[in-house]
C-alpha cells in the first residue's frame, strides 16, 4: 500500500511539473513576438530621445493601472497588495502580484493533492500546504532581494566615484547620473537609469531619488540622498561630499566582511545544531521506513512534533539575534 501511494505521488508530481514547464514555454507568446520585445528593450535602454523616454514611462503608468478581471479578482483575497507590490519591484524582475499569488496558489494546491493521495491526515495536510505554498515562495522573493540588495551595495561605492569624476569634470548632477547609469551594471546601473528617465520626463530629483529610495532600502543610499538634500539646502563643494561618503562606504562594507568572518564559526554551528533532527529523522527513515510513521499517524505524536519544531525555531531565532550585528 505505502508502495502505490508512493508511486501515485511520483506520478502527480511528474504531471505537475510536466504541467508546470508546459506553462512557462507557451507563456511568453511566439519567437517572433519575443524578439520583437527584445529589440524594443534594447531600442529603449540604449536611447537617449525624449519622446522614446516619455512613452516607456506611458507604457509603464498604463501597465501599472489596467487589470483584468482575473488580477481584479486574484487582488480581492492578497492582503495589503501594495506592499506585496512593492516587494516585487525590490526583486529587480517584473513579478507581478498577480502571478505571485496565482504561484502561491498553485503550490498550496499541488502540496495538498500530493500529501493527501499519501494518506497524510486532512489537518496535517493543509498546515503543510498552506507553509510550502505561503512560504516557500516568501523565501525565494526575500533571496532574490537579498541578493539583489548586496549586489546594489557592493557596486554602491563605485557609482559614488563615478559621480564624484563627473563633477569634478564640470557634468551637473543630473548628467553625472545618467553617466553613471549607462556606465555600471545592473542593479545599480538600471536603478540610476530609472532616476535620470524620471528626472527627464519632469520629475525632480529629490522625488525620483526617494523613489528609488523606496526600492532600494539600503542604509548606504539613504546617506546618499541625504548628503544631496542637504548639499541642495546649505550649498558647498558636492564633489569633496560625496568622496568623503565614498570612502565611508566603502570602511563600512569592510567592517561588515570582518563581522562577517568573525561570526562565521557561530553561524556554522547554528545550522549543524538546527540540521540535525531533520538529518536524523531522515537517516532513520531511510533505515526503517515504519519507525516514524506513527508521527504521520497518531495525534500525540503529531503535537509532541509541534511542539519540538516550535522549541527549535524558538532556539533558532534566538542563534541568529546573538550574531546578528547591525553597522
Amino acid at each position: 500500500d505505502m508502495t502505490a501511494n508512493m508511486a501515485m505521488l511520483a506520478v502527480f508530481l511528474g504531471m505537475s511539473l510536466t504541467l508546470g514547464l508546459g506553462g512557462l514555454a507557451f507563456a511568453g507568446g511566439g519567437r517572433p513576438k519575443r524578439f520583437g520585445r527584445r529589440l524594443e528593450l534594447l531600442r529603449e535602454r540604449h536611447s537617449t530621445s525624449q519622446e522614446v523616454m516619455a512613452q516607456v514611462q506611458m507604457r509603464r503608468i498604463v501597465s501599472a493601472r489596467t487589470d483584468g478581471k482575473f488580477d481584479n479578482f486574484i487582488k480581492r483575497f492578497v492582503p495589503r497588495p501594495a506592499e506585496l507590490r512593492s516587494r516585487l519591484d525590490r526583486t529587480g524582475r517584473t513579478i507581478t502580484v498577480e502571478r505571485y499569488a496565482s504561484i502561491c496558489a498553485i503550490l498550496t494546491a499541488s502540496v495538498f493533492i500530493g500529501l493527501e493521495i499519501a494518506g497524510t491526515p486532512v489537518l496535517l495536510a493543509v498546515f503543510a500546504a498552506l507553509a510550502v505554498g505561503i512560504g516557500l515562495p516568501h523565501k525565494v522573493v526575500g533571496s532574490m532581494i537579498s541578493r539583489r540588495t548586496a549586489a546594489f551595495t557592493n557596486r554602491f561605492p563605485d557609482a559614488i566615484d563615478l559621480l564624484v569624476r563627473g563633477l569634478r569634470s564640470g557634468l551637473p548632477v543630473s548628467e553625472s547620473l545618467s553617466v553613471v547609469g549607462k556606465e555600471l551594471p545592473d542593479p545599480v546601473g538600471m536603478e540610476f537609469r530609472m532616476v535620470s528617465d524620471k528626472i527627464r520626463i519632469g520629475r525632480t530629483m529629490e522625488q525620483a531619488l526617494q523613489e528609488m529610495a523606496l526600492r532600494v532600502r539600503t542604509a548606504e543610499f539613504q546617506f546618499f540622498v541625504i548628503t544631496l538634500s542637504i548639499q541642495r539646502e546649505t550649498g558647498g563643494n558636492l564633489a569633496e561630499t560625496l568622496h568623503n561618503l565614498g570612502s565611508v562606504l566603502r570602511n563600512r562594507s569592510q567592517m561588515k566582511l570582518k563581522i562577517k568572518s568573525m561570526s562565521s564559526e557561530s553561524k556554522a554551528s547554528a545550522y549543524i545544531l538546527g540540521s540535525m533532527p531533520a538529518l536524523v529523522a531522515l537517516i532513520v527513515t531511510l533505515a526503517n521506513p515504519n519507525y516514524l510513521a506513527g508521527f504521520l499517524v497518531d495525534p500525540r505524536l503529531m503535537i509532541a512534533a509541534g511542539a519540538g519544531a516550535v522549541w527549535m525555531s524558538i532556539g533558532a531565532f534566538i542563534m541568529a539575534k546573538m550574531i546578528a550585528f547591525e553597522i
